[in-house]
């Protein structure tokens, strides 16, 4: 069975106050044209198909030309919502449109019931898990997990597996070992993490919410990545769609369908004289690239922004690297992402009572913070 993995859509998506609607929607005609020569039996989109709970009507509206298109173009199409995602917003209408071969994950509830699908070696059971919290679990099935791993092992445990049929999962979380980059989302001290382990018991999970493409256990545990790039930190970062083939027993093939972009997302680096000379933009293929310039003149370039931009229509990003900014960086203080917001309560107590917490009163705060956290939407 031929199944095609994308995810992180993220539509409507605007970096740097540049709208990348049109990038976009050149994207997702490349993967129809993809979709049309490989003829999967299913795509599966692993969650954050639009960049906010709320989209805007223009999202809203190639999304639903997407999934139309791509419905004409494969017989099943499973979807799940991503953190980015309103869960309740993209399940809408789920029940009338599985009618059309397209499954989306409801709103969690406990209960995760499979959809089937059959090739020439047997049955193939496909689950959607929506990205989930321990509270979620906490409010579907009362049940107390302590970790997001805990929380996984919970909702899958709740799944009825059938042994010996080939079983695959569509979610949107965090694998701990993963390559992050900068255009996720962090959670602070890694609660969000989830150990690998968990995923054992299916033939292939096809994960969203990392934009990097990469695989782990073995490559039954694969993130597709992002079609675009949505941050400088995915500049150097070849994009493409994943293709997985089921064969008989644990069979497992991976390949990769390469995606171009209508505009790259590069980095350029040097004095203000140098990047606006004729000889050095003039016929050069990333000028219309979204582009970060960092400057190393040591004295700021007076209307530096607008003049470059009348070179570079689409600098998003200008950086100074210079001695004065190398010598701020030296004498800033870590950020405070570096420290889990346990340490950072610890330091706060420890200023204003001149003495550490107890061990009583590190784990109150620890369970308190763990509550927090899980709470927020």
């Amino acid at each position: 069975m031929k199944l095609i993995h994308l995810s992180d859509l993220h539509l409507g998506k605007r970096l740097n106050e540049f709208s990348l609607l049109e990038d976009q929607a050149y994207i997702l005609d490349q993967i129809l044209d993809l979709v049309r020569e490989e003829a999967p039996q299913a795509v599966l989109i692993a969650g954050d198909v639009y960049d906010r709970p709320l989209p805007g009507a223009e999202a809203v509206e190639l999304c639903d030309d997407f999934l139309v298109k791509l419905a004409g173009l494969c017989p099943h199409l499973f979807l799940v919502s991503g953190n980015h995602d309103s869960p309740e917003r993209l399940a809408f209408g789920g029940r009338l449109m599985e009618k059309s071969g397209v499954h989306l994950a409801p709103v969690y509830s406990g209960k995760v019931e499979p959809c089937t699908l059959t090739d020439e070696y047997g049955p193939v059971d496909f689950y959607l898990l929506p990205f989930i919290k321990p509270a979620h679990l906490r409010h579907a099935l009362g049940l107390e997990p302590e970790s997001y791993t805990q929380a996984l092992e919970m909702a899958i445990g709740q799944m009825p597996l059938r042994p010996g049929v080939r079983s695959v999962l569509v979610a949107h979380q965090f694998v701990t070992g993963a390559q992050r980059t900068e255009s996720e989302e962090v959670s602070v001290g890694g609660l969000d993490n989830v150990d690998a382990s968990v995923f054992a018991p299916f033939a292939y999970t096809a994960l969203g919410h990392i934009h990097r493409p990469q695989s782990l256990a073995g490559g039954r545990v694969r993130y597709c990545g992002s079609p675009l790039a949505y941050s400088f930190s995915e500049a150097a970062v070849p994009k493409s769609l994943t293709v997985a083939q089921l064969g008989a027993g644990d069979s497992l093939t991976l390949r990769t369908l390469p995606l171009t972009p209508r505009r790259g997302m590069r980095e350029l680096r040097g004095r203000f004289e140098e990047l606006t000379a004729p000889a050095f933009y003039q016929g050069a293929p990333f000028r219309e690239d979204y582009l970060r310039v960092t400057l190393t003149d040591e004295e700021d370039v007076a209307g530096a922004l607008p003049r470059l931009r009348a070179v570079y229509p689409n600098l998003m990003r200008l950086d100074y690297d210079n001695t004065r900014t190398r010598l701020r960086a030296q004498v800033s203080a870590p950020g405070p992402e570096t420290r889990s917001p346990l340490e950072l309560l610890e330091d706060f107590y420890r200023l204003q009572n001149n003495a550490p917490m107890s061990e009583e009163q590190r784990a109150y705060a620890q369970t308190l913070i763990e509550s927090i956290w899980e709470e927020q939407p």
